[in-house]
């Protein structure tokens, strides 16, 4: 329990210019989900990227007592390149190099939900204005708390039983 507890205290951390620090431990938390070529504007992708979701366990804890993301909930999508044709894969696809990270983070003493983005493998990221597009369509699509619940299928019962799920179009 200790490391868990010395592995997310460092979630969220800001640099004096209120860039988010990559938290460097991400792939020890609780993996959410993986999707594949997940575009929300249509059409298709030779190479589609796999995105890979993971939360810090204190806020996937809280999760499951409540339906809802805690104050300090730090969620990371790491989007990887896809490949075909490796070595002895023939068919299907594999992830290999990280292409993008975007963080999703809720602090109430930064006004709630928001969204950063970390650019060519840096460790700072740069909040998205409010005006940016992820803002609107999580408010209008997300099944619970501005977050994506309905693609992570290890919550979406949780979320149904404490009654904090949105159906949402499909």
């Amino acid at each position: 329990m200790a490391l868990c507890l010395a592995s997310s205290a460092l979630a969220q951390q800001y640099t004096k210019e209120g860039e988010l620090v990559l938290p460097k431990d991400y792939r020890q938390w609780i993996f959410l989900s993986s999707g594949i070529g997940m575009t929300y504007t249509g059409g298709s992708s030779e190479n589609p990227a796999f995105e890979n979701v993971f939360v810090n366990p204190e806020a996937y804890q809280g999760f499951l007592k409540t339906g809802l993301w805690p104050d300090k909930t730090v969620l990371v999508l790491e989007i990887r390149s896809s490949e075909s044709r490796l070595s002895i894969n023939k068919n299907g696809r594999v992830q290999t190099k990280v292409a993008a990270m975007e963080v999703h983070v809720k602090d109430a003493a930064r006004g709630g939900w928001a969204f950063y983005g970390f650019h060519d493998g840096g460790d700072k990221g740069t909040l998205f204005p409010k005006t940016a597009d992820c803002y609107s369509c999580h408010e209008k699509n997300a099944a619970t708390d501005t977050t994506f619940v309905q693609f992570y299928p290890t919550l979406i019962e949780t979320s149904k039983k404490k009654g904090t799920y949105k159906e949402t179009a499909h």
